[in-house]
């Protein structure tokens, strides 16, 4: 089906914090763009997490420029706080998010990009990926070859207990989310943890050292301005957070231990239907949960030289071999502070100036301006 197609500076992809802190940067410059997200609410990639959730950052360091975060200083919010701070951020600062429409693919004619929504074609002279890259679920080749019996399914589709089956569990993978998930899961099945541990904050996050060590110091301070790509020690800390993970943030090895999780090799295959570890173990489980992370998603992006398998090739957040395409949100894109919410928007900021010196040098005809189509919502309010 051929589309008439739409005119636009610049568009971004994704309504969540990534792409809203590059809204808010671009809108303060006059810029025209628009925002594509395929939730149906502004948010939803919060609300649709698992039930318990809540962020590893307090209130006071969860605001996006502009507008701090409705709660106490020190309290964690839970996911669905975020989801709605997120939607009244948007209405707040009127910025024309259209939901509901998933981008399908990004090609390029000549030097104007094309985005096809499948319903909708735009043209643009910048396209932001505000995507942070935990989009699609990665899980191992043989899963397949587990008895049909045996409940599994990825961390992404888990939400609480209610969806285990009687009989042991096996959580695979040992990073936040795996950590998390078997200690809700050890209230009421014995639970294996498979993998290796990549190290654990040496303290409660919730606690007074929290507030004056982490808070004050390691956010603000260590994460932010001195784990950058500009500095060695963050070159050196680039590297092994993108290829091992980060450390477990809330949960630690002691909680697991006395919950009864009981610590395994990872899972090399399957035997009998059944999961084999490393050390040849077969475990005989009723559940599994595949905590194995995710792939950037970026398949929808058709442009010559991508690899949708790889990690982009950029410099701090602009494409190396595409002039005018420029990615926010995805881990350590400057810093370690980067796929964090008090780090998103230094790095929105950057691609926002970039695209407004490249705008006033570009000899096209301007473009108008996107509509508006996000729903207009009351301000937020304080919560407590």
């Amino acid at each position: 089906m051929q589309f008439h197609p739409e005119r636009v500076q610049t568009v971004v992809i994704g309504a969540g914090q990534a792409g809203l802190s590059v809204g808010y940067h671009l809108s303060r410059r006059g810029l025209p763009f628009v925002i594509l997200d395929a939730n149906d609410r502004i948010g939803d990639s919060w609300r649709h997490r698992w039930d318990s959730l809540r962020l590893f950052t307090p209130a006071r360091h969860d605001g996006l420029d502009g507008l701090p975060f409705p709660a106490p200083a020190h309290i964690f919010p839970t996911k669905n706080e975020m989801a709605d701070y997120l939607e009244s951020y948007a209405a707040r600062f009127d910025l024309p998010v259209r939901t509901g429409t998933r981008v399908e693919s990004l090609t390029r004619q000549e030097d104007t990009y094309v985005v096809d929504t499948g319903h909708s074609r735009l043209e643009a002279e910048h396209v932001v990926v505000a995507m942070a890259g935990y989009q699609v679920p990665r899980v191992p080749a043989f899963t397949g070859q587990l008895d049909a019996d045996i409940v599994q399914f990825h961390s992404k589709s888990y939400r609480n207990p209610t969806q285990f089956k009687d009989g042991p569990m096996l959580i695979a993978g040992v990073g936040n989310s795996g950590a998390e998930i078997a200690l809700e899961a050890a209230r009421g099945h014995r639970t294996y943890l498979a993998g290796k541990e990549t190290g654990h904050m040496p303290f409660d996050i919730e606690g007074l050292a929290s507030r004056l060590f982490l808070q004050r110091f390691m956010l603000r301070v260590v994460f932010h301005r001195l784990l950058t790509v500009d500095t060695p020690l963050g070159r050196k800390a680039q590297t092994k957070v993108l290829s091992q993970g980060a450390p477990l943030i809330r949960t630690k090895p002691s909680d697991l231990a006395r919950a009864g999780v009981e610590r395994v090799p990872r899972v090399k295959g399957v035997q009998g239907g059944l999961p084999q570890l490393a050390d040849g173990r077969v475990l005989d489980v009723t559940n599994v949960i595949w905590c194995t992370g995710f792939t950037p998603g970026f398949s929808w992006i058709r442009l010559p030289g991508f690899d949708p398998d790889q990690r982009p090739k950029m410099d701090k957040g602009m494409a190396l071999e595409e002039p005018g395409l420029y990615f926010v949100g995805l881990p350590f894109t400057y810093a370690f502070s980067s796929a964090m919410i008090h780090g998103v928007g230094r790095d929105a900021e950057r691609i926002a100036r970039t695209i407004e010196t490249r705008a006033r040098t570009s000899v096209r005809a301007p473009v108008k301006t996107a509509p508006a189509l996000s729903q207009r919502l009351p301000a937020p309010s304080t919560q407590t």
